[in-house]
């Protein structure tokens, strides 16, 4: 028995350093995994196990269903400061897909009051619930309500556009 623990595990730490994983369906229906697809195998997939997501990979679908049904909206303000940095992180860490808000404009403000009940920044909406101030452990408890998956690892939010530089006149 020992024997047989002893040469798994080792099979196991052998795998793990490999940069590929495959799985693929041989012609009888079997599936098989491993660091190099079956020959003659029609249905092959690679798995990405341990690479970097990119920022157009889709979302898991637990985290698509989240958004459809309980849309993410961070309110900051300019010069916000740690708290609206720490709100910010917290969303992008958990890996929620999100839309930031900046009140700039009066009307945005007045808006924003309207719809929230109060003027505390920074505040998310998730759904129709409102959360005001930052607290994690509040943040968290309401992505979960609203069932966004606790760690995240295959969606990064979209770098923000950088202005194109003005051209000169001709």
């Amino acid at each position: 028995m020992k024997k047989c623990l002893l040469l798994l595990s080792l099979l196991m730490f052998t795998n793990a350093h490999a940069g590929e994983l495959y799985r693929s369906i041989d012609s009888s229906g079997k599936v098989h995994y491993g660091d190099s697809p079956l020959q003659d195998s029609e249905d092959v997939e690679e798995l990405k196990v341990g690479k970097e997501p990119t920022p157009d990979e889709p979302l898991p679908y637990e985290t698509q269903r989240a958004k459809q049904n309980f849309p993410v909206t961070l309110y900051t303000f300019p010069g916000c400061g740690s708290g609206c940095d720490q709100a910010r992180d917290l969303l992008s860490k958990r890996g929620v897909p999100f839309t930031e808000k900046s009140l700039v404009q009066q009307e945005d403000i007045e808006a924003f009051r309207k719809a929230s009940g109060d003027s505390q920044i920074p505040a998310v909406s998730i759904g129709n619930t409102w959360v005001k101030g930052f607290l994690a452990e509040q943040w968290n408890n309401e992505l979960d309500i609203a069932g966004y998956p606790k760690k995240v690892l295959t969606y990064r939010p979209p770098r923000p556009a950088t202005p194109a530089a003005a051209q000169p006149a001709q």
